[in-house]
């Protein structure tokens, strides 16, 4: 009986040793040819055109109700976080009991050529030094 508890045994430390083996992650304090590889970096997304998107998408950044005319828009800026790009809008706009509203400002969050969010434009948003051109 001995015989076999001290087998067990001797087999559990050298399952318990062995299992510590392997390779780190790429940060661990190991040498090189121990450390698992590092991902590859993602391939940057190519600009998207926005002046298509708007064409296709009016309706998504603008309710029908406020008529957007004179629609222009900025260059697409890549997003200094993350993989998505960023593009101002400018419209005249309509409210919804129809008086003019004046020129307004959005900012649009595209990725994967669709734009994911529209927000209005804030003082940090930079969209006031833009480009723009109509669609």
């Amino acid at each position: 009986m001995q015989r076999i508890i001290a087998r067990v045994g001797l087999l559990a430390g050298t399952a318990i040793a062995l299992s510590a083996c392997g390779f780190g992650d790429m940060r661990a304090p190991l040498p090189e040819f121990m450390r698992a590889k590092a991902p590859d970096p993602v391939a940057p997304e190519p600009p998207p055109d926005v002046k298509q998107l708007m064409r296709e998408n009016l309706e998504q950044v603008f309710t029908s109700a406020s008529q957007p005319t004179h629609v222009r828009v900025s260059a697409p800026r890549r997003e200094p976080m993350g993989q998505s790009w960023s593009a101002c809008v400018r419209a005249d706009l309509n409210s919804v009991i129809g008086k003019p509203l004046g020129t307004q400002t959005y900012r649009l969050t595209i990725s994967a050529n669709a734009i994911t969010d529209r927000r209005r434009v804030e003082d940090e948003d930079n969209c006031a030094s833009e480009t723009y051109e109509p669609i």
